[in-house]
């Protein structure tokens, strides 16, 4: 069973928003029934009409991508600029699960199956986001120590789950940083660097938990096994949170 408004989503008809404002304004029939509130939840079985055309449902597709830098991560942009779904040869409405800045690159999935995308977005599932930074300086013990103890940034406590060293430069006067998150607010790991006084030269996304780079080249891409999936979904099953 899932919520109308993100059967309609993830069947291209319109974004989460549009969808719950179709069924809101009376536009949109379960089994030939009007229903105008929100929370309604409907099985494969319940026929759907949406302005009296019935929808299909969509198969549920999954996608990573290598995010090349000078990509963004939406759906389009106004300026013309690359998306991250340009990458992708699909006639499914997919989206980006969390976002990589435009100079970020590394390891983005990409799917239109919005409980999955929760799944790893929410911060209680302690999801690792994996994170190789070129900073600026060479880092001190203690500001490692900083950052996986908590920083604020506007205001909020942001904490890493893991900081370490990989290598320092001393003549280049940089380090390279592995810092592990959970959480995923904009600009985090910059911000984070910069709350102790450094600036992040280059930052990649090796990881979100079992999902790697491995031999995946910039601006490649590649399917989810249906066992990663599934890995995935084993997570809530495992848990009590509800999303």
């Amino acid at each position: 069973m899932e919520r109308l408004q993100k059967v309609i989503a993830s069947c291209g008809v319109s974004s989460r928003r549009g969808a719950e404002e179709l069924i809101l304004t009376g536009r949109v029939k379960v089994n030939g029934q009007v229903f105008k509130e929100l929370g309604r939840k409907v099985s494969e079985k319940d026929v759907i009409e949406v302005d009296g055309e019935v929808i299909s449902r969509c198969e549920k597709v999954y996608y990573m991508l290598n995010k090349p830098r000078g990509v963004i991560s939406s759906l389009s942009d106004d300026k013309g600029r690359k998306t991250v779904v340009d990458f992708i040869e699909t006639d499914k409405r997919i989206y980006p699960v969390g976002r990589l800045d435009y100079d970020t690159t590394g390891v983005l999935l990409l799917t239109n199956d919005g409980e999955f995308a929760n799944i790893l977005m929410h911060p209680q599932y302690e999801i690792d986001k994996v994170y190789i930074a070129k900073i600026r300086g060479i880092i001190r013990g203690e500001d490692i120590r900083s950052l996986k103890s908590g920083v604020f940034v506007d205001g909020k406590c942001m904490k890493a789950s893991r900081v370490k060293l990989r290598s320092k430069n001393i003549d280049h006067n940089t380090s390279i940083v592995e810092i592990v998150i959970h959480e995923g607010h904009n600009h985090q790991v910059k911000n984070m660097f910069s709350s102790i006084g450094y600036d992040v030269l280059k930052l990649k996304r090796e990881r979100v938990g079992i999902f790697e780079l491995g031999n995946l080249k910039s601006g490649e891409v590649r399917k989810l096994t249906p066992k990663e999936v599934q890995v995935v979904y084993s997570l809530k099953k495992k848990s009590n949170i509800s999303i």
